[in-house]
């Protein structure tokens, strides 16, 4: 019988430490309710290039850039970090519409 218990015991703990190791979330700002998810990181970097390129044509090329190549996430969107670095996450999305989607996002759309 106490085995069991200590059997069961072990179960829940490991169970919820799991779960707390998935504390990550989508972050959205500027009153947007939705969060850009790239396929990769070379994709976000070269939009983010784009958009920076002086004038209309290049802020206008990154924008439907952005709009054709990433997928918009909803805020709050739990997410489990594959790897990071300096620019933002490989994450998987783990729960919405698009759960189970890999993909980039900026760090500072990450919690």
């Amino acid at each position: 019988m106490r085995i069991s218990t200590v059997i069961i015991c072990a179960a829940v703990i490991g169970a919820m430490l799991s779960v707390a190791g998935c504390g990550h979330k989508l972050v959205a700002h500027n009153g947007e309710s939705t969060v850009a998810v790239y396929p990769d990181e070379n994709t976000f970097v070269k939009l983010t290039d784009l958009k920076k390129q002086g004038g209309v044509v290049g802020g206008m090329i990154g924008g439907l850039g952005e709009g054709l190549a990433a997928k918009q996430v909803d805020n709050n969107t739990p997410v489990r970090v594959i790897n990071s670095d300096d620019r933002g996450a490989q994450v998987e999305v783990l729960d919405g519409a698009f759960k189970g989607m890999h993909g980039f996002v900026p760090k500072d759309n990450l919690d």
